[in-house]
């Protein structure tokens, strides 16, 4: 068989919410060009599926035309209402999601997207392919999955690739434990010298995932009127912050209010007390007071069904056919505070401006929602170009790109030939205000769990020599992860849970060598002074034992021991970690500093590829090729799973 190349190796990480993928290796690694979502439409054929929505839209002769003809010259019958068909590839209605949990629910669908994101590359002939597996898949969807693209898609090669393997790799470390927070769930896999411990492996544990996080800020924001989806976008953003431990919340010192000596001011201008140098709070930030009231921030006093402090549901309102009178509402609030901002501006001409405190220490913050449930509704009006696009400025909050922004495939990635699609508009962007509840999106243990399942899964390990490595190895990845101050909160957990001092007494018992006799009332039993260190040195030998079972050169003794003695003897800490760390970024893939390395799966899966498809070629049997599937059939890619 000849030998690969770079450019010829596809990268496959299917995932339960996107799908990443790529063709050719790239002198230096780069993120996946491809990010494709993983749901496909079920088509109008039964079996079928389409990679996007498909809307069914009206389109009525123009005015003064003749009968029978559109107004672009199309034939429609006899005055007839013809159907146009349109692709919506930003719209999530209806989808079908093939995983769930990082397992295969749903195989026919599952092999249309594969088959859709092998259409997208558009490979050459003698392509291999390598695919990131999921720890829940089982031996079965291994063998079916080889089938499938042995099979479909004539390939040379295939393999398959653990993704706690592949985070091993992308991180450089022959053994760490590898935190993987997904979509629903969390899997927590220990890896020591490239091997993937089985036993005490946390598969898809539950609860554990962004979803979760997702569905707190729900059960906090739903009274408020808050969907999911603004919960979801609200959790993505800088705003949504999980507070270190020793932090409080804003506006609060051990739960109590953060020193208002006069309410009154506190309330109109947002100062704390009265006099001078009282306005250093969030609400005091800006120059006009906080109302109500005409000229303030918050404006005139809201009246019948705007006093809910609740958010709008704008899309209601659309479909309801009311969205004449709040278009006109927009622009009536648009104009009274564009008049606020410039007296505000004017006014801080005068005086020094104000520091910007950080979003830990606001009560509340402000940030853009994308409402595609409103884009939807203004969709199904059946507006024409001109009318929706006007719809869509009027109604946008927020500040929009230039209408030849380009859109990628799926949610944000590339389209089959890598390049990008230009979109005439995009998502109507809402300002949503947001209280002390951002910062509460991990409030319901689920940094505990992530927490007790990473013990669990080190201590059963039975290599009791790397448990210590293994905590001082941990991998933490996932787009999970991504919440802001996420990292540093399971850090945290893990040393008040799990941390055991060096100087603590009970480091001193632990781990005291077997040979030695445990002394008894009498005194009997009490170590022997032949055990103390030469050169007369007269150290407590439990003492030496334990400090010097990590480091056996600082002890002299140590090599004079006898053979059947050695066995004994611990080399760690095996019941409490004395220190937990992350393993080092790596910092020779620059284009991965700028993204972060939550998925860093698929880094490792090329560094992988790499390896095995160019450098060994199947020497070591890293990947199955043609001439073994026909020899042995789905059930060979065993001998060849890494």
């Amino acid at each position: 068989m000849p030998a690969f190349k770079d450019d010829q190796i596809i990268v496959i990480a299917p995932g339960s919410m996107t799908t990443l993928a790529q063709l050719g290796l790239p002198e230096s690694f780069t993120p996946a060009k491809i990010r494709v979502r993983s749901c496909m439409f079920p088509a109008q054929k039964t079996g079928q599926y389409e990679p996007y929505k498909i809307r069914v839209k009206e389109r009525r002769p123009a005015n003064g035309a003749e009968n029978g003809t559109s107004a672009d010259g199309d034939t429609v019958g006899n005055g007839e209402e013809s159907l146009v068909l349109e692709e919506d590839f930003s719209s999530e209605d209806g989808a079908a999601w093939p995983m769930t949990g990082g397992r295969i629910t749903d195989w026919p669908c599952f092999y249309a997207l594969m088959n859709h994101v092998y259409n997208t590359l558009n490979p050459p002939f003698h392509t291999p392919i390598i695919l990131i597996s999921q720890p829940a898949w089982t031996p079965r969807d291994h063998e079916k999955l080889a089938q499938f693209f042995f099979e479909k898609f004539k390939i040379p090669a295939f393999a398959l690739m653990d993704s706690a393997m592949a985070s091993c790799y992308a991180f450089g470390c022959h053994t760490g434990t590898v935190v993987d927070i997904g979509l629903d769930k969390a899997d927590i896999t220990a890896v020591s010298d490239f091997l993937v411990h089985d036993r005490g492996r946390g598969i898809a544990i539950p609860n554990a995932g962004g979803e979760s996080m997702t569905q707190r800020l729900l059960q906090l924001l739903g009274p408020r009127g808050f969907k999911r989806e603004m919960c979801e976008q609200l959790k993505r953003n800088q705003i949504c912050e999980i507070l270190p431990p020793d932090i409080p919340l804003p506006g609060s010192v051990d739960g109590k209010e953060d020193g208002v000596s006069n309410p009154a001011a506190a309330a109109s201008t947002g100062a704390t007390g009265s006099g001078p140098g009282q306005r250093n709070t969030a609400g005091a930030m800006g120059n006009a007071p906080i109302g109500p009231g005409p000229d303030t921030q918050v404006g005139d006093e809201l009246k019948d069904e705007e006093e809910s402090e609740g958010v709008l549901d704008v899309a209601s309102i659309v479909t309801g056919g009311k969205m004449n009178e709040y278009l006109a509402r927009k622009e009536k609030e648009k104009a009274d505070k564009a008049a606020a901002r410039k007296k505000g501006s004017e006014a801080a001409a005068q005086q020094a401006k104000p520091m910007r405190l950080p979003n830990s220490k606001r009560e509340r913050n402000t940030f853009l929602y994308d409402d595609h449930a409103l884009l939807d509704a203004l969709k199904e009006k059946n507006l024409s170009g001109d009318e929706l696009a006007e719809a869509q400025a009027r109604l946008d909050e927020g500040s929009h790109k230039d209408a030849s922004t380009a859109v990628t495939d799926g949610v944000n990635g590339a389209d089959g030939e890598g390049q990008t699609r230009a979109a005439p508009r995009g998502a109507i962007r809402r300002e949503i205000e947001v209280g002390l509840e951002r910062f509460q999106v991990a409030s319901d243990g689920i940094i505990e769990r992530i927490a007790d399942a990473i013990h669990r899964t080190i201590m059963s390990v039975e290599e009791v020599n790397k448990r210590s490595e293994l905590w001082d190895s941990l991998v933490i990845c996932g787009n999970g992860s991504r919440v802001r101050g996420f990292k540093e909160a399971l850090l945290a957990t893990l040393s008040s849970k799990y941390l055991i001092s060096p100087s603590s007494a009970t480091i001193f018992t632990s781990e005291i060598p077997s040979n030695i006799s445990t002394p008894t009332g009498t005194g009997a039993n009490t170590p022997q002074p032949q055990m103390h260190p030469p050169h007369g040195s007269h150290v407590n030998p439990l003492l030496l034992a334990a400090t010097t079972a990590q480091v056996p050169h600082l002890n002299p003794s140590s090599s004079s021991l006898t053979p059947h003695h050695s066995h004994n003897t611990h080399s760690s800490h095996g019941q409490t970690p004395t220190s937990i760390k992350t393993v080092k970024i790596p910092e020779y893939f620059p284009e991965w500093k700028e993204v972060g390395y939550e998925e860093a799966a698929f880094l490792g899966a090329q560094v992988a590829a790499k390896v095995l498809f160019v450098v060994d070629q199947g020497t070591n049997k890293g990947y199955m090729n043609r001439t073994d599937y026909n020899d042995s059939g789905p059930t060979g890619i065993h001998d060849y799973t890494l």
